[in-house]
């Protein structure tokens, strides 16, 4: 039985009717969640409290309509697919962009299922948009581009094959975490003035589902649609305010 807090969470992500526990009610989920609740910094660079745990992250994204980073929405949306009944493992994940820090714990992810273990993730950005299945190397259709996995002992490393070659995006192990192992890195991330999340205000989301995307960056506003980015300059201010009131339905 979906709990009334579940039900208000579905129709934040625009979802009211029952969703199966199978792969493809999974990828529903995530591609709904992707177009529904934006991945951004803008707490973090107002240096506002941001926290792990889903006492917090659940009503700012349900009740007050907002966004967040990976604590936040990965964390919370693990509890949505709890109590959907699917089963959930809250991944620590090194981030290998070359344009992170790499620390530990520095991302959440998610492994879903029992029969079969899935990667999803709902709180990286421009990333893959449906499950990716951790028990084949790959490589697999994540939705908005080709991704495999590189696996070494206890650790796997997902990787995008981009255009110019393999591009490591995190590295994570099997063990599974709860909301406060993620309180110091994220703590670190939130005060620390040279972290990329104090210096630049973004927000992205999904279009209807995917693979089209819009990014709004401190300084120009990117549009995917059916494969080609477009893009266009924003003075800041009034027009950078308006346009994510526009695009994300939020306020700075």
């Amino acid at each position: 039985m979906t709990t009334s807090r579940a039900r208000a969470y579905l129709a934040r992500i625009g979802i009211d009717e029952p969703v199966a526990i199978t792969v493809d009610g999974l990828e529903r989920l995530q591609r709904a969640h992707l177009t529904r609740v934006p991945f951004n910094s803008l707490d973090v660079y107002a240096g506002r409290e941001v926290r792990t745990d889903i006492g917090w992250s659940i009503p700012k994204i349900v009740d007050r309509g907002r966004g967040g980073w990976c604590y936040e929405l990965n964390g919370a949306f693990a509890w949505l697919l709890g109590e959907l009944g699917f089963p959930v493992k809250q991944l620590g994940a090194t981030v290998l962009l070359p344009t992170s820090e790499p620390m530990e714990r520095g991302h959440l992810a998610l492994e879903v299922g029992s029969e079969r273990p899935w990667l999803v993730d709902v709180g990286f950005g421009d990333s893959f948009i449906r499950p990716l299945p951790l028990d084949d190397a790959g490589p697999h259709d994540g939705g908005s581009g080709s991704y495999r996995f590189e696996f070494a002992g206890e650790e796997t490393t997902l990787i995008f094959d981009g255009p110019d070659g393999p591009e490591p995006q995190y590295r994570f192990g099997s063990g599974a975490f709860g909301t406060d192992d993620f309180v110091e890195v994220s703590e670190r991330k939130r005060t620390d003035p040279q972290q990329k999340w104090r210096q630049k205000r973004f927000a992205t989301r999904l279009l209807d589902g995917g693979p089209d995307r819009v990014t709004l960056l401190e300084d120009r506003l990117k549009l995917r649609r059916n494969g080609e980015w477009s893009e266009r300059p924003v003075e800041p201010g009034d027009e950078w305010e308006r346009l994510l009131r526009q695009w994300f339905d939020l306020v700075p």
